[in-house]
């Protein structure tokens, strides 16, 4: 059907860094293409703030984002699941649908170290390094 949106699913272990800031890249630059969701493995309770002023610096709001569990995106129809850390590969549950996945790991920016200015810097790469490899693989998979 003309003008219909494919629909890719983000997962990664917290669904606070990686996934929030893929599913907003996605969002921005191929909305028109790709509805999106993101979730988590084992979801924590907010979305990281460090993941949220990295994205805005690029005119991307994740602010109103909320981690979720991937449970409950398990019997919706994705045309494809992408895994953006290895851990989120491994555990990640079966979908009772068939469905293509995709698996581009990424460093967790969660987990550097330092002042908020020293954690911006690797914010920042991961923020860049998911647009630039991620969302190429994403248009030769639509």
């Amino acid at each position: 059907m003309p003008g219909t949106r494919k629909r890719v699913l983000v997962l990664c272990t917290g669904n606070s860094c990686r996934s929030q800031m893929a599913e907003g890249w996605i969002r921005a630059r191929m909305g028109d293409r790709w509805d999106v969701g993101s979730a988590g493995t084992h979801p924590v309770h907010a979305i990281h703030p460090l993941a949220v002023r990295a994205m805005a610096e690029v005119g991307v709001d994740i602010s109103g984002n909320r981690p979720q569990a991937v449970e409950r995106f398990l019997n919706d129809p994705w045309d494809l699941v992408v895994t953006v850390c290895d851990y989120a590969q491994q555990d990640c549950p079966v979908f009772p649908r068939p469905v293509p996945r995709l698996h581009v790991s990424f460093y967790d920016p969660a987990q550097a170290q330092g002042t908020d200015d020293e954690r911006m810097v690797v914010f920042r790469r991961i923020r860049d390094e998911i647009r630039d490899r991620l969302l190429p693989e994403i248009e030769r998979a639509g």
